[in-house]
């Protein structure tokens, strides 16, 4: 059967480099965690993909895992530490990968050998998994549609430590399952039963776009009801632009980690409005714009707006008004500064460094404080 991740080369390198570079930063980060923490199993990291495909896609570009291996392999710090296991339930797959890896010039290189399972959902490997001594896991999931999916499967993945979660979310088939019958099953485990009974009702009638952003909500909404406090989607459209194909999921407890994903999501996004990213890939953002829907797109005035709204009579550092609303919006670090740089210079805000020092003009540093008049009317 086709895979899910089939899709046509632009977008499975798209795929395949947000998943690369947040496990290069991820591994790092886990690693200088576990030397600091004095947490045990200092000496191992885990990449693990529940339904991992074949070797490589339709269009002949490599698969994430052995990109995922590859970049391990040139890196000792990681090579050392990695523990890599890969499951798909088609055999034909798995054999396909397991022949893959062993070709993978400098995979003698890594201290523990990668598995490759056969199993349905991935269960005997989360089973695996959860028998180890609790390690730092980035978790990968690309099903085939939704069957495999579940709100307790990512909640089990994310107990421990440094686990994060990247999962590709199918919109077309689950657009399409959500009044079908004979998958209610599959959807009610995905969304939780009541949260399911609800969109269900909702949806119905609603236009596309209002359609998709509220099933999105709802997902989102639903992995946090399960203690994920972070959880940050990317869109990729067809080659038309017009409809949605699916959604990457970013899933995490720390906010660090949310981070790093977010910054490189931005990068990958084709199109961003006053330094604002869109969180989405397009082709069809590579052909000539129309001007009139980007002249009346202003984010970066609506979150000057918003930031004196939400701190209105408050006085806190950049890195603190960042941290407190950045999350479940499209910004990123530097709009902040750059929209508390520009209500200084509008005169509606004012702003000091700690120590009293002279700032560097036309910056915002992580330190320095902004004071937000009191709300007025």
């Amino acid at each position: 059967m086709e895979q899910f991740c089939d899709e046509y080369k632009e977008q499975s390198l798209v795929k395949a480099t947000i998943v690369a570079r947040y496990f290069d930063t991820w591994a790092r980060s886990a690693i200088a965690g576990q030397k600091y923490s004095g947490r045990r199993n200092k000496n191992r990291i885990a990449y693990v993909d529940l339904f991992a495909g074949p070797s490589r896609h339709t269009d002949g570009t490599l698969a994430t895992p052995l990109k995922i291996l590859g970049n391990a392999i040139r890196k000792p710090v990681i090579r050392n530490r990695l523990v890599a296991l890969f499951n798909d339930k088609d055999e034909d797959n798995a054999s396909s990968l397991e022949k893959a890896i062993a070709a993978l010039p400098g995979i003698e290189k890594l201290k523990y050998r990668p598995r490759v399972e056969s199993n349905d959902a991935g269960q005997e490997i989360i089973r695996h998994f959860e028998e180890m001594s609790p390690i730092p896991a980035l978790f990968v999931i690309d099903p085939w549609g939704y069957k495999g999916l579940s709100l307790q499967l990512v909640d089990s993945l994310l107990k421990n430590w440094g686990c994060d979660c990247i999962f590709f979310f199918n919109y077309n088939q689950i657009n399409m399952g959500l009044g079908n019958p004979k998958v209610r099953e599959y959807l009610d485990t995905l969304f939780g039963e009541e949260r399911a009974k609800k969109l269900r009702a909702c949806v119905d009638g609603l236009p596309s776009q209002k359609r998709e952003l509220l099933i999105i909500e709802e997902l989102c909404q639903a992995l946090k009801s399960y203690g994920c406090r972070y959880t940050l989607p990317f869109r990729f459209k067809d080659e038309l632009g017009r409809q949605t194909s699916h959604h990457l999921i970013f899933v995490s407890r720390n906010f660090h980690a949310y981070e790093i994903m977010k910054d490189i999501m931005a990068r990958e996004s084709t199109s961003e409005e006053q330094g604002v990213p869109s969180f989405e890939y397009s082709p069809a953002d590579f052909l000539p714009r129309q001007s009139l829907l980007f002249l009346l797109s202003r984010p970066l005035e609506n979150l000057q707006k918003m930031l004196l709204q939400e701190f209105a009579g408050q006085t806190l550092p950049m890195h603190r008004i960042y941290r407190r609303h950045s999350v479940d919006t499209p910004f990123i670090k530097t709009n902040y500064k750059e929209a508390l740089l520009a209500l200084e210079q509008k005169g509606h805000i004012s702003a000091i460094k700690p120590d009293g020092q002279n700032r560097r003009p036309g910056t915002f540093a992580d330190h320095v404080i902004a004071v937000f008049p009191a709300a007025t009317g």
